[in-house]
Parts: structure tokens; sequence; C-alpha cells
């Protein structure tokens, strides 16, 4: 079996996956959602000290599987620096304890294996990567072979809705809450232009729409009775458009036949709707997550640890050091 950790921002969580079956063994994850929701946004120090809290708590658990593990895997890269350490710290004190390899995980290709927990992996593929931190489009032909073709010039999609959600006074995180504001609107209702949509760069940009959505949020407080679910849901509408039209665009070079959309954002129902309606002209298979496991989790860490593991990918004890700014 594999012991996985991830800490890359603010969720604690360790997983046991058996490496013969793919079969996930144990998952305990502790959010830190409710912590940082007063603050509209991660603070990084709460985060650490809340990670070295909860990850001891969660690895007491897991003590009956330690005479069967046979590697501890940990996300090393990219993230926040303060939490990433917490993480590394504990997976090399069980490398040395137990005697047993150590993997290092990069926490993005971890998001690509959250489509295959308990099961094979299935390549090759065209990734869309949409979360708090990253949006971009990967071409993966194998765990070693990933390249990226397109991502954010600036904010990311998953951003962008929080940033929004903090403007609208809707809390933290703003995925769910502006999904949810947004049923009850008018999408057209405000016209926000789409952005880059006369570039011809394969690329994504939020700072435009974001600042836009400032504009109109700064208008609606003007009323008395201000009510933002029109905002949400011609902002949700664009920031999917955005997307879409510069994927339409990718298609025309490159036909999609496997697609899959990962990350904490990809959990957003109207954007994996839209994503269906521009892959069926190609008749290409769309590949999601489990809802469960489109956030931040250990069980896709040790999903990945286990094709490492066979690939004999081990990282030196030594050597293993966080990269927050780390990329594919």
């Amino acid at each position: 079996m594999i012991l996985s950790i991830e800490s890359s921002c603010d969720d604690s969580a360790i997983s046991i996956t058996s490496i013969e079956t793919n079969k996930l063994l144990f998952h305990k994850k502790i959010s830190q959602e409710i912590d940082h929701s007063v603050y509209g946004g991660v603070v990084p120090e709460l985060a650490a000290r809340l990670h070295a809290e909860a990850l001891p708590n969660i690895l007491e658990q897991c003590e009956p599987y330690f005479d069967k593990l046979k590697a501890v895997a940990v996300t090393s890269t990219p993230g926040l620096a303060v939490t990433l350490i917490e993480g590394v710290t504990m997976a090399k004190a069980i490398a040395v304890a137990l005697n047993i390899p150590l993997i290092g995980v990069n926490h993005l290709v971890g998001h690509i294996y959250s489509l295959f927990i308990e099961k094979e992996t299935i390549f090759p593929l065209t990734v869309l990567l949409v979360s708090g931190g990253h949006t971009q489009v990967m071409e993966v032909k194998s765990l070693r072979e990933i390249t990226t073709v397109a991502k954010s010039m600036d904010d990311s999609f998953g951003e962008s809705f929080d940033k929004c959600a903090k403007m609208m006074g809707l809390g933290y995180p703003g995925g769910p809450l502006i999904q949810n504001l947004a049923k009850d609107g008018d999408r057209l209702k405000h016209n926000f232009t789409v952005p880059l949509h006369q570039s011809p760069l394969i690329a994504f940009s939020y700072s435009g729409l974001k600042n836009a959505v400032r504009l109109a949020v700064i208008e609606e407080e003007k009323k008395e009775e201000p009510n933002f679910k029109d905002i949400a849901a011609s902002f949700e509408h664009i920031a999917t458009k955005h997307l879409t039209m510069k994927l339409k665009k990718y298609f025309k070079t490159n036909k999609p036949k496997t697609f899959a959309i990962v990350g904490g954002a990809s959990a957003n129902l109207y954007l994996r709707s839209q994503i269906q309606e521009l892959l069926r002209p190609h008749n290409a298979t769309l590949l999601l997550s489990e809802l469960q496991y489109c956030s931040d989790n250990a069980a896709m860490i040790g999903r990945v640890a286990v094709d490492m593991y066979k690939a004999k990918m081990f990282s030196n004890l030594n050597d293993l050091d966080i990269a927050p700014k780390s990329n594919l």
C-alpha cells in the first residue's frame, strides 16, 4: 500500500491506496473552508497552523496500515510554501521511521489522476484543468508525457469565481456560491465582454471580466434592494464562454477524442454542460472526476503515486523540496 499526503492549500488529507488494485482503502480530508471564509480567501499562515493540527490526527487513524506500506507519497509542488512544507516534513519523517521510499507528486498531475481513482488510466487525452490557482489545457500522452498547450495570462477560472463572490459579499469559496445564485439569474442581463475574443491566441484571461463584474456590482449596490443573481449568472456564462471559445479554436487543428475536465472548478455544472455541447460535433468522450474528488484530496495523489511506484519514480530524501510555483 501507499500512504499519500495532500497539503498544498487549505485541505488536509491523507489516503491509503492499494498498489495492486488501485483500490482506495482509506481517505480522510479535513477542510478549512469555515476558518478562511471570514477572510474571503485562504490565509497561508492560518492554513499552515491548521495543517499542523489536522494531519497528525488523520495519520493516527492510519496506524493499522503502517506494516503494509511500501512507500509514502506527498504533494511537493505547486502550492503555498508554508502549507506544502507541512506535508513534505511529515512524509519525510514517515519514510525514515518506516524505512520506505518517498514519492514527491506534482499536484497538477494529481488532478489529472483524479479521473482514475480506483480505475485504470486512459491515455492519451486532452485535459482542461480549472482550479483556484490554474487554468490550462494539457495534452497527456502518459504519466511522463504531459504538455501544456494553453494557460491563463493572469487570474485563473476558479480564482475569478472566488474574487467575484467576494465583491458580492457572498463568502468563500466562491464557486458553489455563485453557481447557486446564478441558477435564478438572467445569463444575458449583463453584456460582459468575452475576454480575448478578438485575439488569435489560444490563452485565457480573467482580469478584465473580473473588473467588469466589479463595476456592475458597484452599480447594483446603488439600488435600494441590491440583487446580484443576474450578475452572477452573466459572469458564470461569460467566464465559461471564454473557455469554450478558445477550446473551439484549438479543436480546429487538434481534434479531441477523449477530453477531460479536472480541478476544483470542474465541479461547476454549467461548465460541464457547455463542454459537453462543445464536444458533441466531434463525437468525443468526456471524462469527469467524481464531484467528491474535484477539489484537492489525497486520493488523487495516491493514484498518481501507484503509477510512479511501478515506474520507480522515487524521490531522494535529502533532495525533495517544495516548489510553490512549479507548473507542467
